[in-house]
């Protein structure tokens, strides 16, 4: 069994060197290729450095921002409804987040921007960060129910406050399983966040729908490959994160 987990570890070492040094040698290779070609008029306009930097801003800053808006929402909800007195409330909450995960992400985007009539940068962070906030949500919760009772037990024998008790055992031990949601949270965001040009929000999506309006092959594949790789990129974060974030005694 020892073993067992040694050699998972070492892999999972592995991975998280590989994976990285893969996706910069496709993105370079791809970016190479692309910018070393004859380009036609259409291509040009689209495929230079400071529109395809202006995409990836764009992305990687819709991203962030949802990012921000799950962590600030899910944590502190999830932790809440761990809590005497408030678990009665956890059914209905999951199941309205659930309701973001199970519906389809570009119609959450269409119903915001009928139900407001508006479109910029927060008609497509909101609906992706509903549609992302499930996995942290349950995640949060499950780690603080996985919280062995006899440390609480024995944190209150010595004395310790009930938020002492969050802070510094429950929390801690946590840590990991949020950070598991965390991890699909990021890779559900940077996915569905190639969506939010629908409504104006900008991003790799705008590469992609240029290429098949179109019909502009290199276009779609570039738009794809930088969309792809992005998320790859955010999950080996994420990874990262879990590997070495977590309490080292459960690492």
């Amino acid at each position: 069994m020892q073993a067992a987990k040694q050699a998972a570890k070492r892999a999972e070492r592995v991975r998280l060197l590989v994976q990285p040094a893969i996706i910069a040698i496709v993105v370079v290779a791809l970016l190479a290729y692309t910018f070393t070609r004859d380009l036609t008029a259409t291509q040009a306009e689209t495929l230079n450095a400071a529109t395809l930097f202006q995409a990836l801003k764009e992305h990687v800053l819709i991203t962030i921002v949802v990012t921000a808006l799950v962590l600030a929402i899910a944590v502190p909800l999830g932790i809440l409804l761990t809590r005497n007195g408030y678990r009665k409330l956890a059914p209905i909450f999951i199941g309205i987040a659930n309701i973001g995960q199970a519906a389809p992400a570009v119609g959450l985007l269409v119903l915001l921007f009928l139900a407001t009539g508006k479109t910029g940068f927060w008609i497509g962070v909101l609906p992706i960060a509903f549609y992302s906030l499930l996995p942290v949500l349950r995640n949060t919760m499950l780690g603080f129910q996985q919280v062995d009772p006899s440390y609480i037990d024995a944190a209150r024998g010595q004395g310790m406050s009930s938020s002492g008790i969050l802070w510094r055992i429950e929390f801690p031990l946590a840590v990991p399983y949020m950070l598991a949601g965390l991890r699909t949270s990021l890779v559900l965001a940077v996915g569905t966040a190639t969506l939010s040009f629908l409504v104006g929000a900008g991003g790799l999506g705008v590469l992609i729908d240029t290429g098949y309006k179109l019909y502009q092959p290199l276009i779609l594949v570039v738009g794809g490959v930088l969309a792809v790789a992005l998320a790859l990129f955010v999950d080996w974060l994420g990874a990262l994160a879990e590997a070495y974030l977590g309490p080292k005694g459960l690492r």
